[in-house]
């Protein structure tokens, strides 16, 4: 049974993942911050798989550590990395931007993952393998407007998953990342600060992508044969063709 560790694991992309792994025999190691989800989830899903959970900010290197060398067997040895932890902070301008937007956008979508990484990746070398999926965004592709840091990190995203493949590869460690387009979770609401109303209107006169549609994507991904990699998938809703074009219905 290979073991899974997700981040940010108790809402939206990372907890429709956590469950669809779990369905598919995979024992998962749950990450977030939300203690009291994290226990709800384990004993969900503790009857279907081996399941452990951590309580940690991703923002913390030093706790980040600790948490991840504080696994026994046998969730002490990762197969597979799912970076999925991230937000959004404001959508404004560049000359009307929030530097304290700014530091958690970069602290939690850029920094937060190589703390995680760098937790999991050297018992991955010892053993010469294992796999890595960082969640990525069209926002790595493409920048829109006010997007300006959002868009920064994750094309700091892109630029790290391409660097993780080309570092790991003579260990045998598959990298690769899977960047959604518009997808219906809370995503918009902490955009919009909880501003409900505005974050509803997002998703408004289109189908959007379901937190769902991603975990079927990386389920299809981790269950590839050890010579397959999926480096690099994108993946929109019909209703969208770029991070500023959208089909909706009047």
């Amino acid at each position: 049974m290979k073991t899974a560790l997700i981040t940010g694991a108790t809402s939206g992309i990372g907890l429709a993942t956590a469950i669809t792994l779990a369905e598919n025999g995979f024992a998962i190691v749950l990450c977030g911050r939300n203690t009291k989800k994290l226990a709800e989830l384990k004993d969900e899903l503790s009857t279907v798989v081996p399941v452990e959970t951590l309580a940690f900010d991703v923002r913390d290197k030093d706790i980040v550590a600790t948490q991840i060398a504080s696994l026994q067997a046998p969730f002490n040895e990762i197969d597979i990395l799912i970076n999925n932890a991230g937000n959004a902070h404001g959508l404004d301008p560049i000359d009307k931007g929030s530097i304290e937007d700014w530091d958690a956008m970069l602290d939690i979508n850029v920094k937060g993952l190589l703390y995680v990484s760098n937790a999991i990746i050297p018992q991955m070398r010892d053993r010469k393998r294992g796999q890595i999926i960082n969640i990525g965004s069209t926002a790595g592709k493409e920048v829109y407007p006010n997007g300006n840091v959002y868009c920064g990190s994750k094309h700091a995203v892109d630029a790290i998953t391409t660097g993780m493949r080309l570092d790991l590869n003579p260990y045998g460690i598959r990298v690769g990342a899977v960047n959604p387009g518009l997808v219906e979770t809370n995503f918009s609401e902490v955009r919009f600060k909880g501003d409900t109303e505005r974050a509803e209107k997002v998703y408004q006169g289109y189908l959007a992508l379901q937190a769902q549609d991603v975990a079927d994507v990386i389920l299809f991904a981790v269950t590839r044969p050890a010579h397959v990699n999926i480096a690099d998938l994108t993946v929109m809703c019909t209703a969208q063709a770029s991070s500023t074009v959208l089909k909706k219905e009047l």
